[in-house]
């Protein structure tokens, strides 16, 4: 429980002997945000889903459309398939991508189209060795650029 305002003592010094007792314990020590900048959106007009927004963020959580999730999630696997370890790993990659990727074009989710085909899983495979025997090559330095549209690197 607080302790009440003694009579005839101002709010103001009352106010300043309660925060200087709690820094002399050390209650505003390691604060969560301690140090850090003030976030960018004070000056930003008032948003009724602000505390939302800000939990899906610190979550990592994102509200796409099914068929752009998936499609981040494609490129993604492509790109996890070409750095995987082993043919059997690429393989195991395309394959569920490609399985919710026929899934997807069977059954259109409300939003915009996927506008991706399933990945040839041979072909993947072979790009993949093409890029594990370019890396053999140079002395092991990874082959650089993102797989663009099509599924070949840029570089």
């Amino acid at each position: 429980m607080t302790e009440r305002k003694p009579p005839g003592v101002p709010f103001e010094s009352w106010i300043d002997k309660q925060i200087h007792d709690a820094q002399a314990r050390g209650d505003f020590d390691r604060l969560p945000g301690t140090g850090e900048p003030l976030p960018n959106d004070l000056e930003a007009p008032y948003d009724e889903l602000w505390w939302v927004k800000r939990k899906m963020a610190r979550e990592g959580l994102s509200v796409l459309p099914p068929g752009l999730a998936l499609r981040k999630e494609a490129e993604d696997a492509l790109t996890a398939a070409y750095t995987a370890p082993s043919e059997r790993t690429v393989r195991k990659i395309i394959t569920d991508v490609n399985a919710k990727i026929r899934d997807m074009l069977l059954k259109p989710p409300p939003g915009p189209p996927l506008g991706r085909k399933p990945y040839d899983v041979e072909e993947v495979v072979r790009e993949w060795r093409e890029r594990r025997e370019g890396r053999r090559a140079t002395g092991g330095a990874e082959a650089s650029g993102v797989p663009n549209a099509a599924g070949r690197s840029d570089a």
